[in-house]
């Protein structure tokens, strides 16, 4: 009687709803008021001399396309469209930015990059809580750094580098708990780096280069157990020394602390196995330069305008991925060993320059007959004053100019006809088409690398071209990396060409959703991560020829379209409806409580508890394992590797971490979990726990 109760009531219900509903048409779709208000907030504090927001009083920001302006497909709970996106990058704006920038209450991105924006930065963007990416380089803001911004636990990416920020970094920063990239540099910004950084365990990037920083270094930056690129050039640290701990890093790939008046000696690194580019140069550091072998990725060592003393490092004769090392303006003694470059196997783009200017270096070990690979600088030592030293001249000369701005040049298309291609109309001639003279209209990108971890780029032209075209979802051809230079950082510039697919009807040009597709993924920075390219910035995202005027559509088109149809389908979602209440009240019986699930950083999976499996935080896990410290390594296969860990009860436990490359499903992990849980025997080890948290996979074992 019960069932047929609910049946009868659900049935009148759906009759009422489709009476209701048919006549009545659906209302167009807006934005929310409070959001409308604060876009036209904001354009009244831009001045906007090319009128690139010329349409923003013109209907309504979703429905509209308003410039710049992305929103979400669906609309909200409240009825409205919300701001997803605000991409004003490179509008030659400039202003202030208006505090109802903080009324964008559903803001996942927020980019102002290459702009002349004035001002202070609105504290009122700290309460955007929704907001992922915040995007502000390349202005000319001045002003301190808002505590508020420290309330941005969502927040993924923070790029305020190249203005004029000053005042002190907050302590609040390290709440930020899901940022992965802090790029601060290029400011004045003062006072002490807050060491409260070091609880960001999520951090890859920190880039504080060239500010006015002082204080001394952290040494708990060594328990980020991610952080890859540490870069503090052009700071004054005068009177510290680098701490012992940061031998202890254990994913470090760059490490450079150029000029910051450091003292004291150089730190054994030889336990960072992915150290690829250390710069301490313009410095105070003294004494002999450590003994044990750095890691093989080596690409960069400078140790240049210090005080150190001793002989050349016989480990750095097998370092076979070495480009430079410039040890010059020191006073180190000894011959210099010529096995440096016979030791290595080069490449016909491969290149070694070995800068040992003005030491007390007084012979040669071995033959003075490096390969055209090699340049060797040895001006202002004693042994260029052998002239019985065969060869010596040739090294003891003034030094070569740096790289100036290098062009590709694909000789595929020199014999291509020089009419047949409009290039009035922004067409080209694609250079390493598989058909022949294939002509075609590019997308122009400027495209800089803020960081990379090598110093001569050449051997690495291919592989960021199947790292660029992979991650495009781009055939090889389709890329053309026309010039690159290297700019103070060093950051290196390139102006990169896509062109459209050869496909059966041999387009010249991308259509309109390509094209936006392309943009999206650089403007919303999801390429995959990579240690050696490090972070990219994007410079400028060119339209020209049949792509000027192009218009990009929100995905929010058809919207109403939606609404109606839903409408239409009604009494069919009814009867569906009264099936599937039947079926939960039916289930609710035999359902226990489920656990409470929490989820971290939004885009990571959802991190879950088992009934009766002890869980871990990521954090206990790095603490058990000294940051994953490849001494507490025991064991290694596809999965992953397997670390001695203690835990705070002295416990000793195996900890299996899963790599990146071989993640289970959540589902598989825990289907994983519950069964290793179950399982006991006396020739088995037990399961302790488990942990799934910061996207990470691990399980626990009796040691």
């Amino acid at each position: 009687m019960i069932w047929r109760g609910y049946i009868l009531a659900l049935s009148f219900c759906c009759c009422c709803l489709l009476l209701l509903a048919a006549p009545a048409p659906a209302p167009a779709p807006i934005t929310h008021p409070s959001e409308v208000s604060a876009l036209l907030a904001v354009k009244k504090q831009l001045v906007d001399p090319k009128n690139n927001l010329r349409n923003w009083d013109k209907g309504d920001p979703c429905t509209s396309n308003w410039t710049g302006i992305l929103c979400f497909y669906n609309l909200g709970k409240d009825g409205y469209l919300h701001v997803q996106e605000l991409q004003l990058l490179n509008m030659n704006l400039s202003g202030t930015l208006a505090p109802e920038l903080g009324q964008l209450s559903h803001l996942k991105i927020l980019d102002f990059m290459w702009n002349e924006l004035t001002g202070s930065i609105p504290k009122e963007i700290g309460h955007i809580s929704t907001l992922r990416l915040l995007l502000l380089n390349g202005n000319k803001l001045y002003g301190s750094l808002p505590d508020e911004l420290g309330y941005l636990s969502n927040l993924i990416r923070l790029q305020l580098d190249q203005n004029n920020i000053s005042g002190q970094i907050p302590k609040t920063f390290a709440n930020m708990s899901c940022v992965r990239h802090l790029h601060l540099n290029n400011n004045s910004l003062a006072g002490q780096i807050p060491p409260e950084l070091s609880q960001i365990f999520t951090l890859l990037h920190l880039l504080l280069d060239n500010n006015n920083l002082s204080g001394y270094l952290p040494p708990e930056f060594s328990n980020l157990p991610d952080l890859r690129i540490l870069q503090l050039d052009n700071n004054d640290f005068s009177g510290s020394v680098i701490p012992a701990s940061y031998r202890n890093f254990s994913r470090l790939v760059k490490l450079s602390l150029r000029n910051c008046g450091l003292q004291g000696a150089v730190p054994d690194l030889s336990r960072i196995p992915s150290l690829t580019y250390l710069d301490l140069s313009r410095n105070h550091l003294a004494g002999p330069i450590p003994e044990n072998k750095l890691s093989e990725n080596m690409t960069t060592i400078d140790l240049s305008d210090n005080q150190l003393k001793g002989s050349i490092p016989g480990s750095f004769s097998d370092l076979p991925s070495l480009q430079t090392l410039s040890l010059k303006n020191n006073f180190l003694t000894g011959p210099v060993p010529t096995n440096i470059w016979q030791n290595m196997s080069f490449s016909t783009s491969a290149r070694l320059k070995l800068d040992l200017r003005n030491n007390s270096f007084s012979s040669i070990q071995g033959h003075l007959n490096p390969p055209v690979n090699v340049t060797l600088r040895l001006e202002g030592n004693p042994v260029c004053k052998n002239a019985n030293l065969l060869n010596v001249n040739l090294f003891c000369g003034s030094e070569p100019g740096e790289d100036k701005m290098l062009t590709n040049f694909n000789d595929s298309i020199a014999n291509c006809p020089i009419q047949a291609c409009p290039t009035d109309n922004f067409y080209e001639y694609v250079p390493a088409s598989p058909l022949p003279c294939f002509c075609a209209a590019p997308l122009r990108i400027g495209y800089r690398l803020k960081s990379p971890s090598f110093s001569y780029f050449p051997p690495y032209i291919q592989p960021l071209e199947v790292y660029l075209t992979s991650s495009l979802k781009l055939s090889r051809y389709q890329l053309s990396i026309d010039t690159y230079s290297w700019e103070k950082g060093p950051r290196l510039r390139m102006y990169l060409k896509l062109f459209p697919s050869i496909n059966v009807n041999h387009s010249s040009t991308f259509n309109v959703s390509e094209v936006q597709r392309i943009r999206h993924l650089y403007t919303s920075w999801t390429f995959p991560g990579s240690a050696l390219f490090g972070p990219y910035e994007l410079l400028n995202f060119t339209l020209l020829g049949p792509y000027a005027d192009m218009k990009f559509e929100n995905e929010n088109q058809g919207i109403s379209k939606g609404i109606l149809v839903a409408v239409a389908v009604g009494g069919v979602a009814c009867a569906v409806a009264m099936s599937v209440i039947i079926t939960i009240l039916i289930t609710r019986r035999y359902t226990g409580n489920r656990h409470a699930m929490s989820r971290k950083c939004l885009s990571t999976k959802v991190s879950m508890r088992l009934g009766g499996v002890k869980y871990f935080t990521f954090k206990e896990m790095a603490l058990a394992t000294d940051n994953f410290n490849s001494s507490n390594q025991v064991g290694q296969g596809g999965y992953g590797k397997v670390y001695k860990g203690t835990l705070p009860d002295k416990t000793v436990v195996a900890i299996k971490r899963a790599e990146e490359g071989s993640l289970q499903g959540q589902k598989e992990f825990f289907t994983e979990i519950k069964l290793l849980s179950r399982l006991h025997h006396r020739n088995l080890v037990s399961l302790v726990g488990y942990c799934d948290e910061e996207g990470e996979q691990l399980n626990l074992k009796e040691a």
